[in-house]
């Protein structure tokens, strides 16, 4: 479905993406993970066709993003970090602009099954301005949802939504998964990637560190982990293999200490030594 093949994008000195290979399977959910600045988002504007990489490949349903690039664009929707609704037009007429523009047949119909899918029908003939912001977030991924993609960019759909919010967006993009869409998601909430990713990349200064499910890359580190003050009053951590592991280190350690179920942040941690900045 989606193929990257050594691809490499550089900014004068700084490299950007960094000899990048990855392949993304139909009806998938993959998790891009990273600090900022770790590539993530000039993956997905290569990939939509926004940047060109200065190196290697990549291809969507075997379209080459470059060469094919109206062909891609056919066979995706974005749904960006900005809001770049028309803050002027309703919910209907935003979405009949984005139909016109790509030329959708049966426009009126596909509309209404958007919004009555993200639970914006009632309020279809409103201005925007009067949504809320989780309100105009569902309604960038009933955009971009509108004319059937084979694909789906996610660059983080739910970044300064409270948690109610991010659920019901959470709960919408396991829909689009079950309708056969395929997703590719960029988010900084750690709790996220592991509730709908399948699998989970993780980038670092432009180069992937790590590609797994979930569940492998906190097997990978260490499913426990041990939280605990030194003499100093810092915080460290170590990494148990299992429980059994992390209830000898308590028993051993005659400290206070904490015991949780590692997460993917643990995982990023371990490998690079940063941590995930939101």
């Amino acid at each position: 479905m989606i193929e990257l093949e050594h691809l490499t994008k550089v900014y004068g000195k700084i490299r950007a993406i960094d000899d990048l290979s990855i392949r993304i399977e139909k009806n998938e959910i993959f998790g891009l993970l990273g600090p900022n600045g770790a590539g993530k988002s000039t993956t997905i504007k290569i990939l939509t066709t926004l940047v060109k990489p200065t190196g290697g490949r990549a291809r969507l349903d075997d379209f080459d993003v470059v060469r094919d690039s109206l062909e891609v664009k056919k066979r995706i929707g974005v749904v960006p970090q900005e809001n770049n609704l028309d803050r002027e037009l309703s919910a209907f007429d935003n979405l009949r602009i984005y139909g016109l523009l790509h030329h959708l047949l049966e426009l009126e119909q596909k509309i209404e099954e958007q919004l009555r899918s993200v639970g914006l029908w009632e309020r279809r003939r409103d201005n925007i301005q009067t949504f809320s912001g989780g309100m105009q977030r569902r309604l960038l991924i009933a955009r971009a949802a509108l004319g059937g993609p084979r694909v789906l960019f996610l660059d983080e759909p739910t970044i300064g939504l409270d948690p109610q919010v991010r659920r019901e967006i959470w709960n919408m993009i396991r829909r689009l998964k079950a309708q056969g869409g395929t997703v590719l998601l960029t988010t900084h909430y750690i709790e996220e990637a592991e509730a709908l990713s399948d699998r989970v990349g993780i980038l670092s200064r432009g180069k992937l560190i790590a590609l797994d499910t979930p569940a492998n890359l906190k097997k990978m580190v260490g499913e426990y982990v041990v939280e605990y003050l030194d003499g100093e009053g810092n915080q460290l951590t170590r990494m148990c293999a299992s429980r059994e592991d992390a209830e000898c280190f308590l028993k051993e350690a005659g400290i206070e200490v904490r015991r949780r179920r590692s997460n993917l942040e643990d995982v990023f941690v371990k490998l690079t030594g940063g941590r995930i900045e939101q």
